[in-house]
């Protein structure tokens, strides 16, 4: 493409919808031609995140106020909470030469709309789209990833055990039963919305955990699970708010079936060997969520439990970047065909 991609972002005034404001700054195709925000509208984004002040951005209007028929936008980054999303989608989806859309909301990842249903707490408002919509595991779906017109981007607990799990269950080398998922997030995981728990009272010097087998990421993980094993996967999974800003860590217990720690390391060498993005550690050394802070790489190794025939994988990712805005612009530049790390290079910072 010669011209600039005409980028617009739906909440803008969210952590996610900031991050892919910055990321999207530093990617050398793409202007950011609009941004939305409800409550914030008519301000500059740099009022809402200070960190944004300076930069040509425009101002911030409501998702409600823009004619869709008229944009001239190519892609749509919609960062909205589930059930707005499937809406405003529709609406856009419906005109005449659409834009690309990347959800970062839950509402088009789960691909029955009766598991959505009894999860989200309400019927599904946009089936037909629903079932056209790739799920946006970048390194696990680039192909289908590369013609969709909707790709609904994984949550952030999902995107680190799926990644180390995938590729290990389709070729057999663990159980599909009795999977543990041991995950922890910063509190920007929880979102931007003023809630007690959230307080730096509440969580400062402690850690808790939360949705205690209920999270609304499980089916997700299970769904994804299921297809990689030819079978129905049930997983134990709790996560917990640990006390900082950004970063998710995953310990995960699974039971392998006949094979050895390095089959599981030459698995996951032979699927992401030439993904610019997964790094699998050597040795002993464990992931840490300082290896990707601020990055869009998701870090994995794999050690020995004293139990026998048992394995514990740790997965280290950014949840706001890999584990959201990051991988949305994977999936964008996959699909326009662009260089899979376009505006994506950054190192992570640390300390």
């Amino acid at each position: 493409m010669n011209d600039l991609i005409k980028v617009g972002i739906l909440g803008a005034s969210g952590y996610t919808g900031a991050d892919l404001v910055r990321l999207l700054l530093e990617h050398p195709s793409v202007e950011i031609s609009m941004l939305s925000a409800e409550r914030s509208a008519g301000k500059m984004i740099g009022e809402v995140f200070p960190h944004l002040i300076g930069y040509d951005l425009p101002e911030l209007v409501s998702a409600h106020s823009v004619d869709w028929s008229k944009s001239s936008l190519d892609v749509v980054f919609c960062a909205l909470p589930h059930a707005t999303s499937q809406e405003i989608i529709g609406k856009i989806m419906a005109c005449e030469n659409p834009p690309k859309i990347i959800d970062l909301s839950a509402d088009f990842r789960l691909r029955d709309v009766g598991t959505y249903a009894k999860w989200y707490g309400g019927e599904h408002q946009a089936v037909e789209l629903q079932k056209q919509a790739v799920y946006g595991l970048s390194e696990i779906y680039r192909d289908e990833i590369e013609t969709a017109d909707l790709v609904a981007c994984p949550g952030c607990y999902p995107t680190a055990a799926l990644l180390a799990l995938i590729p290990i269950l389709q070729t057999g080398l663990i159980s599909p039963e009795n999977i543990i998922i041991d995950a922890k997030s910063g509190v920007s995981g929880a979102g931007r919305s003023l809630k007690e728990q959230n307080l730096f009272v509440e969580v400062s010097e402690a850690m808790h955990p939360y949705g205690l087998g209920h999270h609304r990421h499980m089916p997700e993980i299970e769904q994804e699970l299921s297809v990689a094993a030819e079978s129905d996967v049930t997983i134990s999974f709790t996560p917990h708010l640990v006390p900082m800003n950004r970063g998710e860590l995953e310990t995960i217990y699974v039971r392998l079936n006949e094979c050895e720690i390095e089959d599981i390391k030459n698995c996951w060498q032979q699927r992401y060997g030439s993904d610019p993005f997964i790094q699998i550690l050597d040795g002993f050394t464990a992931p840490a969520t300082r290896m990707v802070r601020g990055s869009n790489r998701a870090v994995m190794n794999i050690f020995k439990d004293r139990r026998a025939g048992h394995a514990i994988i740790v997965v280290a990712i950014d949840n706001l970047v890999k584990g959201s805005s990051g991988q949305a612009i994977q999936n964008m530049n996959i699909m326009l065909g662009l260089e899979e790390d376009l505006g994506l290079t950054q190192v992570a910072m640390f300390p």
